[in-house]
């Protein structure tokens, strides 16, 4: 056993344990995320029961079931529960009953014995609403400009299909007009008024030269205006062609409710669904999610601005802070002398990397933003003031931010490529007649580009997952507009953007109704580990073709 001990083989195997350990929790914590928010998205099966209590009234009851669990009867009692003396306990259904609107809450918790046998109605119908949630009930009738076109669930359910089609087409042509054209005269009208700013500011023309000016503003505002006018009438005539449909629904409880089109998202009848069906609806949904902008206060529709803010301000992060910290190693390795001042300098870059993140986050707030945003305002978009450009938080300012707070790790990994690198390697450039810069930049700089990268890698990793700094200097809960659009100069660097790591805290934290967020944190937490990793792979795939690139040439 000693001899065992001395050979060193417990350690292997305890290390080797170690990991797989760490291996399984991780697929374990994955699994669970992506069980939890994959499921989300499958057309939930609508159960009909009758729920009646001792001594009242019974009550239908229609919608899915979303948890189970079984509680005695003291946990009952605290809960609110009328149980009787005689139960010990019980199991207790949590069903998402929908219809918000109507019964001011759309999760409910019923006790299964009091519950009659569970039916599944084909003819239950699901409608994803843009306000108040999914509606859950029995089609009766489909109506248009206030006529009833179908009536029955046979006749009604081609002419719901067909005009919801077409209700959702003309809201996406009309959401074109409303962020995409009308957004550029708001632009343009925007310009107006700075260049109107701007002469009012400028040295005092001759009444000439004034009255020449004004008319050409005055003329360039008239044809925006009437630009808007034409715009605003075809936008009025798509929403009310949008709002001309209606569908009749009827309850579990037996009220009949009349619901615009243009308030519907989607309708099908999960009941009645094939599996094939359901794979469809259930990546449609999917796709939905990724690519869709959020609603109801961010617990429905999708994650697309967010998506798209992270990626941002990731590759915007990227860009700063590689050369910034490759130079910063360089110098500190190869030109700075090394005395009592190189290592404080040292010690300090390795104290930034453990510094709370939501101290860069207030040092970004009052450096970028108030100060150098406050004096490019004042030097270069005067005419807009009092009104903030720059100095106020937007994505330059959440990537410089983030930059700073992963300079540390870049630093540290690239000085770490730069030390493995054998002497012998420089000498012999040297040798060959090579001065120290093109030994450094021909030489020694490729052969460390993998330590880099891991650098990048790791700060790519940080990065993407902050959440406290970023509230201080630009991401904010719901961004109207994208900062990439086709307005000059296409890349707007000062306007605020979503993040997937402040979505899950929003969603998970601040949502009003927390039971339809928590599988939208889940899923959302998915995406973001996806990106993440899709981001690392990237990056390691390029620091293994940069290894065997040199690799190679030195062989």
């Amino acid at each position: 056993m000693r001899r065992w001990f001395a050979s060193g083989t417990p350690w292997i195997w305890l290390n080797a344990g170690a990991v797989s350990v760490c291996l399984i929790m991780v697929l374990g914590l994955l699994a669970l995320i992506a069980v939890r928010g994959l499921g989300h998205f499958w057309p939930d099966t609508l159960y009909q029961t009758t729920y009646q209590l001792p001594d009242r009234e019974a009550v239908r009851v229609l919608g899915a079931i979303v948890d189970e669990e079984s509680r005695t009867a003291v946990v009952l009692r605290e809960s609110g529960f009328p149980v009787p003396d005689d139960l010990v306990a019980a199991n207790r259904i949590l069903m998402k009953q929908g219809n918000r609107d109507l019964t001011s809450r759309d999760f409910v918790w019923y006790l299964e014995p009091f519950m009659s046998e569970l039916e599944t109605p084909v003819d239950a119908l699901t409608l994803e609403r843009r306000e108040w949630g999914n509606f859950y009930g029995y089609l009766r009738q489909v109506k248009q400009a206030g006529e009833v076109v179908a009536d029955g669930p046979a006749d009604a359910w081609p002419a719901l299909e067909e005009r919801l089609a077409r209700s959702n087409q003309l809201l996406r042509e009309a959401r074109v007009i409303e962020r995409y054209e009308i957004g550029d005269i708001n632009q343009r009208v925007e310009r107006v008024r700075l260049e109107r700013r701007r002469a009012e500011l400028a040295d005092d023309p001759s009444p000439a030269e004034q009255a020449q000016l004004q008319a050409g503003f005055e003329a360039r505002e008239a044809a925006l205006q009437a630009e808007y006018e034409a715009l605003k009438e075809r936008l009025d005539a798509l929403h009310a062609l949008a709002q001309r449909d209606s569908v009749v629904a009827e309850t579990m409880d037996g009220r009949l409710r009349e619901i615009p089109l243009a308030m519907v998202v989607d309708a099908y009848m999960p009941n009645a669904m094939s599996v094939p069906q359901k794979i469809g609806q259930y990546f449609a949904k999917i796709w939905e999610f990724l690519s869709d902008y959020p609603r109801e206060a961010n617990t429905e529709g999708g994650i697309f601005p967010a998506i798209f803010g992270t990626v941002m301000m990731v590759m915007i992060m990227s860009v700063v802070v590689t050369p910034f910290g490759v130079l910063a190693a360089i110098y500190l390795r190869e030109y700075a002398k090394q005395g009592p001042v190189t290592r404080i300098v040292r010690i300090s870059v390795n104290n930034l990397a453990g510094v709370p993140s939501i101290v860069f986050g207030v040092f970004g707030l009052g450096f970028f933003v108030y100060i150098v945003g406050g004096s490019i305002d004042q030097m270069f978009y005067e005419a807009a003031l009092p009104a903030p450009t720059f100095g106020t938080p937007g994505l330059i300012w959440v990537s410089l931010t983030l930059a700073l707070l992963t300079l540390p790790v870049v630093i540290v990994s690239t000085e770490e490529g730069l030390t493995r690198i054998p002497r012998a390697i420089r000498e012999g450039s040297h040798a060959l007649g090579a001065t120290k810069a093109e030994t450094l930049w021909k030489i020694v700089v490729p052969v460390a580009a993998p330590a880099m990268m891991t650098g990048l890698i790791l700060a790519v990793a940080r990065a993407a997952g902050e959440v406290a700094p970023l509230m201080l200097v630009g991401v904010v809960k719901l961004a109207p507009n994208l900062p990439v659009d086709g307005v000059f100069p296409y890349l707007h660097m000062e306007r605020k953007i979503m993040h997937l790591g402040f979505h899950i805290y929003d969603v998970g934290f601040q949502s009003p109704n927390a039971e339809a967020a928590r599988p939208l944190v889940y899923a959302t937490a998915l995406v973001l580990v996806a990106i993440i990793l899709v981001l690392n792979l990237s990056a390691i795939a390029i620091r293994n073709h940069l290894r065997e690139k040199y690799r190679s040439d030195s062989d």
